[in-house]
């Protein structure tokens, strides 16, 4: 069987953190391959107040993954979003993580659906409850 291949956004992350039983489910599972978007790690590793537990339990998660740095198909990809969807008020941390999805062809799990939805040229993985 293949394995389900999936980028996470920051805030499922940030459930896993929390404790959430199924953002736990997510990343324990042995049929998902979990990639995460260099971005990511900075927002989360640069979270105001973090503790150094907070950040040695970020690190450890992290070893565990695949990140995948911001190369030239995403930046121009990024540009792409960003000039296509203006008027929709794309953020461009949302534009990073998009045209990372897009690029990688990889599904994007997020719980901030309303950020991405109405992107074309992404898949969204649907959203545990």
């Amino acid at each position: 069987m293949a394995r389900i291949k999936l980028l996470i956004d920051t805030d499922i992350f940030i459930d896993y953190l929390k404790g959430m039983p199924p953002a736990k489910a997510v990343f324990r599972s042995r049929d998902i391959d979990i990639y995460c978007s260099v971005l990511t790690k900075k927002e989360l590793l640069n979270k105001p107040g973090l503790r150094d537990s907070e950040r040695k339990k970020i690190v450890n998660i992290f070893r565990g993954l695949k990140t995948i740095l911001i190369d030239l198909d995403i930046s121009l990809k990024y540009s792409d979003l960003l000039a296509k969807y203006h008027g929709r008020r794309l953020q461009p941390p949302d534009a990073i993580i998009a045209a990372t999805a897009w690029s990688k062809n990889l599904p994007l799990l997020t719980r901030n659906r309303r950020h991405f939805s109405f992107i074309k040229e992404i898949r969204l993985s649907p959203i545990y409850d």
